[in-house]
């Protein structure tokens, strides 16, 4: 047995509870080992002073008051919920745990969200609107005219840039002495 095995058995042993090879190897072990020996004595010694030290009762006006508070004090509340409390408490009591709350705040943001890029308006919101064909379709709808406005974009910068390299190529090909053969006839 090594020391840190005595430190696991060493309550058992103090207690008195631990028997048969346990017990022998433990003893073997703490008549070997002078640091665990003096452990053992120190834990012995402490549980001692504890079973020596007497017992407090506790004052009649003490349990007097907190009887009171218990059954008509202001703490009664605590201790007896209301009515209405005792009643939907098994139901609501999950509601108001923080990983349902941020689940549902998650859901309405992931939600709203949605809604804001398939095009559905809040504040004229009908049944209708929530149907998933409807709101999958303007979804569809959106994402097809974006594509479409950005192969556009892509379309037109094609073409400027085509026009702008006619012109220059337009520019270089022009001889630089045009002013001057106007000047001739």
């Amino acid at each position: 047995m090594n020391c840190q095995e005595l430190e696991i058995l060493l309550a058992d042993y103090v207690d008195g509870s631990i028997r048969g090879e346990e017990k022998s190897a433990v003893e073997k072990h703490l008549a070997e080992c002078p640091d665990c020996a003096e452990l053992a004595r120190d834990a012995a010694g402490a549980v001692a002073f504890m079973e020596r030290a007497a017992t407090v009762e506790a004052p009649p006006e003490l349990v007097t008051r907190i009887l009171f508070e218990i059954t008509d004090g202001a703490s009664r509340a605590v201790v007896r919920p209301s009515y209405l409390r005792r009643i939907f408490g098994p139901w609501i009591e999950p509601l108001f745990q923080p990983r349902f709350t941020m689940s549902l705040a998650m859901t309405i943001l992931t939600f709203a969200m949605l809604g804001r890029f398939a095009g559905i308006n809040i504040r004229q919101l009908k049944p209708s609107d929530l149907d998933p064909v409807k709101v999958y379709a303007a979804a569809e709808d959106r994402m097809q005219r974006a594509w479409a406005r950005t192969v556009k974009y892509y379309e037109n910068l094609k073409v400027v840039f085509e026009i702008q390299t006619q012109l220059n190529e337009w520019s270089e090909q022009q001889p630089p002495d045009r002013g001057n053969n106007n000047q001739k006839k």
